[in-house]
């Protein structure tokens, strides 16, 4: 039964299209935002017809914190961040999605948020792959 719900897990497309896939952990996705201004990763659990946290069942609200704790931790460890922001709004996508952005003083619209401030700026490839590895890395330790 859990293999079926998971390979038939459909991904909102505005979060295909705004995101790059990561790795795949026990319930979610970790997936990049395509926006360099920030260190900004999100996990999707991968649960179909999920819009808020209290809708999984307990074991799965259980894992996407732990799941959750241990990016952000690594995030902060990768990056060096001052604070690293967590947050499941999906006031516009409703797939259930939780942001975990990295921050620092002087990084763009500091101390503000970081929804609707300007345009998403590319990654070149290489600063990609290295940050991504450094999570990954952190993950792992």
């Amino acid at each position: 039964m859990q293999e079926e719900r998971l390979s038939e897990f459909e991904l909102d497309a505005r979060l295909a299209r705004d995101t790059e896939l990561v790795a795949s952990l026990g319930l979610c996705q970790l997936r990049m935002m395509k926006d360099s201004r920030w260190p900004w990763f999100m996990l999707v659990p991968q649960r179909n017809g999920v819009s808020e946290v209290f809708e999984l069942t307990p074991l799965d609200q259980a894992i996407l914190t732990f799941e959750t704790n241990t990016v952000a931790a690594a995030l902060k460890k990768a990056t060096g961040a001052e604070k690293t922001n967590v947050a499941a709004i999906g006031n516009i996508v409703r797939q259930l999605h939780v942001h975990i952005v990295a921050r620092s003083e002087g990084d763009p619209n500091w101390p503000g948020p970081i929804w609707g401030f300007g345009q998403a700026e590319s990654y070149d490839d290489a600063a990609r792959q290295i940050l991504i590895d450094r999570l990954t890395e952190n993950l792992a330790s």
